[in-house]
């Protein structure tokens, strides 16, 4: 009996141990989960509005996963930081701040084509034809002609091409902008500009120019029939070229 007496309360005692070890094990999970680091996108320096982004605008850092912000990034591989990468900010981000999927847009006509003019151009649209539109990219590179009557030396008008703009960077064609779609995206972007051209004769490009040609493609626009001559993909030549005509080309 008296043994029996000694066994219940060192039964009941590592019992209660056990429940304490138990809890206390609880709580160490709960501290150790909510201290548990990940790698998260902060903006290296202040981001302007509607700026697209790139990786050196970013920089991976730890924190705490209590101070994520719901919808953050996280860099899980290193490949992650791709991600952002042509998205264009809603808002600034200040310098420090966590980037968030809220916070951006991907590159669309929602973003606005301002975002793609690189500084100290202009962007212009240039009537194409419907054909020429599966055919250009964004980021290619094309030459502008412009077939006008030139008034010849002894009166007569005549018909003549002139090459006046070379080298132009593409930076959309219709709603494309560049950004990156998946088939079924792609498919409903180009039913949407389809049904629309179904209604006009011409599709457009959209053009980076300094002001200078700017002012040349304006009056081009106005005096003549522009034509756009793709190039060939790393050809950035500039040539002098001589003003085409049937005169010369029969003589």
């Amino acid at each position: 009996m008296e043994k029996k007496g000694v066994l219940i309360p060192m039964a009941l005692a590592m019992l209660a141990a056990g429940f304490y070890l138990m809890a206390l094990t609880s709580k160490e999970r709960a501290l150790n989960s909510q201290y548990e680091t990940a790698r998260i996108l902060i903006a290296r320096n202040d981001i302007p509005e509607r700026t697209v982004l790139r990786e050196d605008m970013v920089e991976k850092t730890e924190i705490p996963r209590k101070f994520m912000q719901q919808d953050c990034f996280e860099i899980k591989t290193d490949s992650d930081i791709k991600l952002i990468v042509n998205l264009v900010t809603r808002n600034r981000i200040p310098k420090g701040n966590q980037v968030t999927q809220s916070s951006l847009i991907s590159l669309s006509p929602e973003s606005g084509l301002s975002v793609k003019i690189p500084p100290g151009y202009r962007g212009a649209m240039l009537p194409i034809e419907p054909e020429m539109k599966a055919l250009i990219k964004p980021g290619d590179r094309v030459d502008v002609l412009v077939t006008f009557d030139a008034l010849m030396n002894d009166g007569r008008k005549e018909k003549v091409t002139a090459t006046i703009l070379q080298n132009v960077l593409v930076i959309a064609v219709g709603t494309n902008l560049g950004q990156g779609m998946n088939a079924k995206q792609f498919k409903a972007v180009t039913d949407k500009e389809d049904k629309t051209a179904a209604f006009s004769e011409k599709a457009t490009a959209s053009l980076a120019l300094n002001p200078n040609e700017a002012q040349y493609l304006a009056l081009a626009l106005k005096q003549g029939e522009p034509t756009v001559i793709m190039r060939g993909l790393g050809d950035a030549e500039m040539h002098p070229m001589e003003m085409a005509s049937f005169r010369k080309l029969f003589r």
